[in-house]
């Protein structure tokens, strides 16, 4: 299981280039000029997890299978999207089918690339992104309420529900808040996301910065650091163009070069750690001689879903998970020292999957 990442942001902040960094490819064209990209490329990359590689080394893997996330490159957002300005509806549709917003801020300042409004204000931008996200929210809802007020009328307990959510969306929507600020029970969450309201889905910012701040920051970018805690949301501060530089280095180079700009890591790594983050996702694992893997299920799974990330008839047919906690696994040199210091256990269909956990399953087929 994956997750689908869209990178959003305004023209010119640097969403391709960071965007070609990620995926390690020219796939999005960098321009210096608004909507040079003009449809969504996708891009997928591995998640990178050190624990992965031990869990090889312990099991004596022949293959290391990491899992993946995928990213979309979506044309920049302008003021007006929501009513159509520069190719807005198109670009509006692309963020509808992404479960995330990556929105990249630009926190740097470099006279040979534009501003589309003129001036460096990350949160600004970010104000007027979010701007068009909800007024594009409150059309929709808007336009489908009606029929829905309509059919609840009729008695139709469907309907009902649903216009109580569509209610709470465009009390928030209307006072110029964000529908994931809805305050809601639990099992309200999944027909509220059905809705496919765009500023229901979690945003994480990221702060462009130029080089010489990639590993402290700036002063634009504290900015967005304090207007994120206060809403609630995640940021990640990187150089696109040190992580595009990055990407083009052979492995054994890319360590010195960013111990070089104070850096212990790309900010890959970073983004993906506050992605996982974002979404409530865990990673388990499957090690054995043929390969060692990581599979991504959502935080709170249980044993059987996580056995249907693997195969659906592992979920159908499940008996028992096999299960070692991740530094059991290696602190006791693999499963047979876990069994014989008693820290490999048997679970049942109600076990919580724990992030880290090294699991094989018993299903009847």
């Amino acid at each position: 299981m994956g997750f689908k990442c869209g990178i959003v942001g305004l023209p010119n902040v640097g969403k391709s280039t960071l965007f070609n960094a990620l995926t390690q490819t020219a796939a999005a064209q960098a321009a210096n000029y608004p909507f040079c990209t003009i449809e969504p490329n996708v891009g997928e990359v591995a998640v990178p997890d050190a624990r992965l590689n031990a869990l090889a080394a312990i099991a004596k893997s022949v293959q290391i299978v990491p899992t993946r996330i995928t990213f979309v490159d979506i044309a920049g957002l302008v003021r007006g999207a929501s009513k159509g300005e520069g190719l807005g509806n198109q670009f509006l549709a692309n963020i509808r089918e992404v479960d995330a917003i990556v929105h990249v801020l630009r926190c740097f300042e470099d006279d040979d690339i534009t501003h589309v409004e003129g001036r460096i204000d990350p949160v600004a931008d970010a104000e007027t992104v979010e701007t068009e996200l909800m007024l594009a929210d409150l059309e929709s809802l808007e336009k489908r309420v009606t029929a829905t007020e309509k059919k609840a009328k009729g008695g139709d307990k469907e309907s009902k529900e649903q216009l109580a959510l569509m209610t709470k969306a465009l009390d928030l929507l209307r006072e110029g808040k964000p529908a994931r600020k809805a305050d809601l029970a639990p099992e309200e969450r999944e027909p509220y996301k059905r809705l496919a309201l765009l500023t229901e889905k979690p945003v994480l910012y990221v702060c462009n910065v130029e080089e010489e701040s990639a590993a402290t920051g700036n002063a634009p970018s504290q900015r967005v650091a304090e207007m994120a805690q206060a809403q609630g949301a995640g940021t990640v501060v990187i150089s696109a163009r040190i992580e595009e530089e990055v990407a083009q280095l052979p492995d054994a180079e890319r360590a010195d070069y960013l111990g070089s700009l104070g850096l212990e890591e790309p900010g890959l790594d970073r983004l993906i750690r506050a992605g996982y983050d974002l979404l409530g996702l865990i990673t388990f694992f499957t090690a054995g001689p043929k390969e060692a893997r990581a599979w991504t299920v959502n935080k709170g799974a249980h044993a059987p879903q996580a056995a249907g990330a693997i195969h659906t008839d592992f979920e159908k047919g499940f008996i028992r998970a096999e299960t070692i906690a991740y530094g059991d696994y290696v602190a006791l040199n693999g499963e047979a020292g876990a069994r014989d210091g008693g820290k490999f256990r048997l679970e049942g269909k109600d076990y919580t999957v724990q992030d880290g956990d090294v699991m094989h399953f018993r299903f009847t087929s």
